[in-house]
């Protein structure tokens, strides 16, 4: 799949912006804080109905306007998909076909993107939060059923975490509500778990093999989800600790507090690994995603590449843009194009970005 058309209206710094787009490598060129990575947010967002940069969506709102827009025409296998998606202080609605959907879970699929900005290098070194919310942005666009689970299992915790501290402070009194609560935690919870080791299984299947042709076959990768169940099921677990739960006004145990370790030849990248190795991981878990998207929605995804391509040394490059090329549109910001041009096969499309404003140059040869 590929992003043919993207419109966009009081978006962050753009009043409006109207671009056709390549099916290959689109180069968005500019100095830093001219929209380069607004442009990328606006494709992400179309996507995924939220952002990676910000929580707060009142940000995606041009100063002084009453709503942003969206509107992008999605080429498929199958045919061309148009999408919109209208963000305003009172939420966000979305159309695909022009038909409004019920619930932003129902519309999230329709475009798959994978983002790669330099923050991602902290995938592997980050907080578990990063990679826990890594598996739910990327695998949540391939399985609507672990996007609905996910999104039970947030509005159920949310409930039982107020409980819990109505409990702590005397407010309540009734456990029977708590153990109906922890009962439904558990069912969405488990399945939630249950996902994600599936997910990760393929994930780690198609990671090796890009890590081992990284390293020169000097490294082997692999995967441990790291959960603080060990032969207890999560049901047993919600129903153990409450004492201690009620204390502490929250919920200790689930997969809103599991992790993933990433092992090369055995040992915890995180802990032990040098800095190449650690940044030779996230860009073998990256690239994976692509082959697995396809392996899972016959389509391609759209990838976004902010800026990365700086953090990364020219063995990296070459690997990342092999694993891109003739097969994936690409979007990618740059302050300059010195090395985009030799570094692919078929010439990018180039849009110079300045003050919100998108103008296409020449196509680099």
């Amino acid at each position: 799949m590929y992003l043919d058309h993207l419109q966009l209206t009081d978006y962050r710094n753009y009043a409006r912006l109207d671009v056709d787009f390549s099916s290959g490598v689109n180069v968005l060129l500019g100095e830093n804080a001219q929209g380069k990575t607004n442009l990328l947010e606006a494709i992400y967002v179309l996507a995924l109905t939220k952002s990676h940069r910000t929580h707060n969506e009142k940000d995606f709102i041009r100063w002084q306007a009453d709503f942003a827009k969206i509107t992008g025409l999605v080429q498929k296998s199958s045919g061309k998909v148009p999408l919109e998606l209208v963000i305003s202080k009172k939420g966000k609605k979305a159309k695909i076909n022009h038909l409004e959907q019920a619930k932003l879970s129902q519309y999230v699929g329709q475009l798959n993107v994978i983002l790669f900005a330099p923050e991602d290098l902290s995938l592997v070194k980050g907080a578990p939060s990063v990679r826990r919310r890594f598996i739910d942005m990327e695998f949540g666009q391939m399985s609507p059923k672990y996007l609905y689970n996910i999104s039970q299992y947030k509005t159920v915790l949310r409930q039982r975490n107020q409980y819990l501290k109505q409990l702590k402070y005397k407010q309540a009194t009734d456990r029977v509500f708590l153990e109906v609560l922890s009962d439904q935690l558990a069912e969405y919870g488990s399945s939630i778990i249950q996902q994600r080791l599936d997910f990760l299984a393929k994930l780690e299947g198609w990671a090796q093999v890009l890590h081992h042709d990284i390293s020169k076959g000097r490294e082997q990768l692999t995967f441990e989800y790291v959960s603080q169940l060990k032969e207890t099921s999560l049901q047993q677990a919600l129903h153990a600790d409450v004492a201690h739960e009620i204390e502490q006004g929250t919920t200790l145990v689930g997969p809103h507090r599991d992790d993933v370790r990433f092992l090369v030849n055995g040992k915890n990248v995180q802990t032990f690994g040098s800095q190449g190795q650690q940044r030779t991981t996230a860009l073998s878990v990256k690239l994976a995603e692509i082959d697995l998207m396809k392996e899972q929605t016959g389509e391609y995804p759209v990838l976004l590449l902010d800026d990365v391509l700086s953090e990364l040394d020219d063995m990296r490059q070459t690997h990342l843009l092999k694993a891109i090329q003739n097969k994936v549109q690409t979007f990618l910001t740059t302050t300059s194009l010195s090395g985009v041009a030799k570094t692919m096969i078929e010439a990018p499309r180039v849009f110079q970005i300045a003050h919100g404003e998108l103008q296409q140059t020449a196509d680099t040869e």
